[in-house]
């Protein structure tokens, strides 16, 4: 099995980040104007690196994926971010975002600009939490939060093992915020996420009964569900005499979004996105690299991508690597 190792770097690693940062852009379609990458040389890249370094990827020693990290206020920008073509496929692109995280303590969220002419690039960096937050075409600045913690969910048993891996780290009183399109797999999670807890009774849409409670069976929190669509905000909770007191249980609203935000200081914000017909993740190696050109996926997967962003200081002191 191959070794991905990702490690800091400065100013004395500039040759092999050049190397890995020409090979990756020069394989990449033309642009117009082209690249500032490609007109790197050993002691710019030495220059880039000198304030606060960047990271360096290695499969089996051979140096393969690179970035710099540029601090800016409370945001960290990655510049020169490339994986060379023959490592693709070894999630190498997703490893040095999670060091990212690690490396950027302090600091609030991480930006990248795209270009708008690689749609495919920009649709890796979505799939890893980012958020377009200003366009100056061609170029397109997108925004991650640290903490968020992203998943890939091809299968609905994929998500429902996610929401019972997530029940493990829920506590009474913890609230879970729900949001994506109908279809999404809401339910779904919230399903597992049911298992997990040990509850009673069949988890499915509360639409037609706003919220539903399910007692647990083996001395835990018990799980509330809510639908939050027909509610006018989430203070009406507490007009519905529901039979638990929502301190002592796990809340899951879904359609939540917009109305959570003034109910508790801490709550995990979980949304949940549909993968676009060609924007699918590779099903055959789980671990490829989703800046290749995505594989082909069977007709009978429609895969989610699953957002976790903790709030508050409930969370401080738990992590969501791992997860799933």
């Amino acid at each position: 099995m191959s070794e991905v190792q990702v490690v800091r770097v400065g100013p004395e690693a500039a040759a092999q980040v050049l190397a890995v940062v020409q090979e990756a852009f020069a394989a990449r379609p033309p642009l117009d104007p082209p690249a500032d990458a490609l007109s790197e040389t050993e002691e710019s890249i030495a220059r880039l690196l000198a304030p606060y370094g960047g990271l360096l990827a290695c499969l089996d020693g051979d140096p393969v994926g690179a970035l710099v990290l540029d601090p800016v206020g409370s945001t960290v920008y990655l510049r020169r971010f490339g994986v060379v073509p023959s490592a693709q496929g070894h999630g190498i692109a997703g490893r040095l975002i999670d060091a990212v995280v690690d490396h950027a303590e302090g600091y609030d969220d991480v930006t990248v600009v795209a270009r708008e002419e690689l749609p495919r690039t920009i649709r890796f960096w979505e799939r890893q939490g980012f958020r377009e937050i200003a366009r100056r075409s061609p170029l397109v600045e997108m925004r991650r939060p640290l903490r968020t913690a992203v998943f890939q969910a091809p299968t609905p048993d994929a998500m429902h093992a996610l929401g019972r891996s997530l029940a493990g780290q829920l506590a009474p009183g913890d609230l879970i915020v729900l949001s994506g399109e109908l279809g999404a797999g809401k339910t779904t999670l919230t399903q597992g996420i049911g298992a997990g807890l040990g509850v009673r009774g069949q988890v499915t849409s509360p639409t037609f009964v706003i919220a539903r409670v399910h007692p647990s069976l083996v001395g835990g929190p018990d799980l509330v569900h809510v639908d939050a669509y027909r509610l006018g905000g989430l203070e009406e909770l507490d007009d519905l005499d529901l039979d638990t007191d929502l301190d002592t249980a796990v809340t899951v609203v879904e359609w939540g979004e917009g109305l959570a935000e003034g109910l508790t200081e801490s709550r995990l914000e979980v949304r949940i996105v549909r993968a676009e017909a060609d924007d699918a993740p590779d099903v055959t190696h789980p671990t490829a690299d989703p800046i290749a050109d995505p594989a082909a996926v069977p007709d009978e997967l429609d895969p989610r991508r699953v957002e976790i962003t903790p709030v508050g200081p409930r969370w401080h002191a738990l992590s969501f690597r791992g997860l799933g």
